[in-house]
């Protein structure tokens, strides 16, 4: 016999998923999570007909947008139309309550100005000039079905009215053509990157272009143009080596540089590491800073919203000035580049180069400020490695070959462009996979990573969420 009743999974099932603190996470009773209002609102498991804002103005769904693993809104590039009004594309945010706009102060956060409609479970009172739709009476089925629904696979896919119109051409391409177009592209972007170089180079030399590429690199989007012009002030150094220093008086020239050492000097008698660190950079700027004058840069040009602790520009110079106390990186380059090197072997040999020793302050500390950490961090992951080895180095010992009509250099730098490990994925990537493969390519190197990048750039950066407009799969529909 059975050892177990009929259906007793289901009301194992049901007890788990249907328990107040799954179903109601700390919130009032009647309210649903806000987990579920975004797979509601991601899947549309609405009455369409029903959906009005608390003025009574009807609002159409045509696209929910794409979920937002980040910070910021829920969802971004949605379309929708309230009334008889323009479709607009724009960011929705999702809360139980219209309140919590301001309660959640996103009125005054930069990231919520692309906002176009507030969903909420109940509208209580409004935010004048945002648009509101509550949800509430609204749903396609009751909230205790919806719950059991969310832990289902099916809640847990993207619906397929997210998919790109390009994923049958995608889909019906052998995958051997499949990768061989990402590496097409790949080519294409790592042209692009190595005559941006080139143009570079015909005003300020080689060298210069590749010192600006790299700090560059070190500034990740948000902080790429302050890094960039520390690398132009620098220019007289970079021409001449024998001016170098060790890399301490290097820290402290680029945190004075970047007006990010800070200007309260601790006092004599504060012996805290990262106080008396600080006092030991400001006794080496102080002897240059009159030197420098309008050169150094004011503290508003660097943006430090959202950037992670390994990430800040103090860290980032910290590498820099490891860099350049060190010297000879690009003949160390140079000399990497004429290896034989394949696979992994290429990856960690230039970590080698561009990876400091345990350094004794900035292996134990995110910033100058910062506590001591439990456990060491390097300066340079693994992932920043590949970026400056993608989009930095290997375009420009392209354009040096392609320029110097080195074919066999040029065949080094687009082997190794295209062998490269993958790097660390990112939510532009993890969209692209989702429209166009169903997140089911596997994407196995920088170049198709690099691939899939630019034909976000070329193709879906230039069409809605709808792929109206867009010219790629009638393109790919040819091939």
């Amino acid at each position: 016999m059975h050892p177990f009743p009929p259906m007793v999974y289901d009301e194992w099932r049901r007890g788990h998923l249907l328990a107040p603190g799954r179903l109601h996470e700390g919130i009032p009773d009647g309210f649903p999570p806000e987990r579920l209002l975004q797979a509601v609102w991601h899947h549309q498991r609405l009455l369409a007909d029903q959906l009005r804002t608390p003025d009574g103005r009807g609002v159409r769904i045509l696209h929910p947008g794409f979920p937002n693993r980040s910070a910021g809104p829920d969802f971004h590039r949605a379309i929708i139309q309230v009334e008889n009004g323009a479709p607009q594309t724009g960011d929705i945010e999702i809360d139980l309550l219209a309140s919590n706009w301001r309660t959640h102060r996103h009125h005054v956060n930069p990231a919520y100005a692309q906002v176009i409609l507030h969903v909420v479970w109940e509208a209580g009172s409004v935010v004048a000039g945002m648009p509101v739709l509550p949800l509430k009476g609204c749903l396609d089925a009751p909230l205790e079905e919806l719950q059991l629904w969310l832990g289902s696979e099916a809640a847990q896919e993207w619906p397929p009215e997210a998919a790109g119109r390009c994923r049958p051409t995608w889909r019906n391409l052998p995958e051997v053509a499949a990768r061989g177009l990402l590496r097409q592209a790949a080519q294409v972007r790592l042209e692009a990157k190595a005559r941006q170089m080139e143009a570079r180079s015909r005003q300020a030399g080689w060298d210069q272009a590749l010192w600006e590429g790299l700090f560059r690199g070190l500034g990740y989007r948000q902080n790429a143009w302050p890094m960039q012009q520390l690398a132009t002030t620098l220019k007289p150094f970079f021409e001449n080596p024998g001016q170098s220093a060790e890399g301490l008086v290097w820290q402290a020239r680029l945190l004075g540089l970047s007006g990010l050492l800070p200007g309260e000097l601790p006092g004599a008698r504060d012996l805290a590491p990262g106080k008396t660190y600080l006092r030991t950079l400001w006794d080496c700027w102080w002897r240059e800073r009159s030197h420098w004058g309008e050169a150094i840069l004011p503290k508003g040009m660097w943006n430090f919203q959202g950037l992670r602790p390994a990430n800040h520009p103090t860290r980032r110079l910290a590498l820099a000035a490891w860099w350049l106390g060190q010297g000879g990186l690009i003949q160390k380059l140079e000399d990497w580049f004429t290896r034989r090197l394949a696979g992994q072997e290429l990856a960690d040999s230039l970590a080698e180069i561009l990876q400091p020793a345990e350094d004794a302050f900035w292996a134990w500390h995110w910033t100058l400020r910062s506590a001591r950490l439990p456990q060491p961090q390097p300066l340079l992951g693994s992932s920043r490695n590949t970026d400056l080895a993608i989009n930095v180095i290997l375009p420009w010992f392209w354009i040096r070959a392609k320029t110097g009509r080195n074919q066999s250099l040029l065949k080094v730098a687009e082997e190794r462009f295209l062998a490269w490990p993958k790097g660390d994925d990112n939510a532009v990537l993890r969209l692209a996979r989702q429209r166009m493969f169903a997140a089911q390519f596997p994407i196995r190197t920088a170049a198709e990573q690099q691939g899939l990048l630019q034909i976000v750039r070329d193709f879906c950066d230039h069409a809605n969420a709808r792929c109206d407009q867009c010219p790629w799969p009638a393109a790919g529909g040819e091939a």
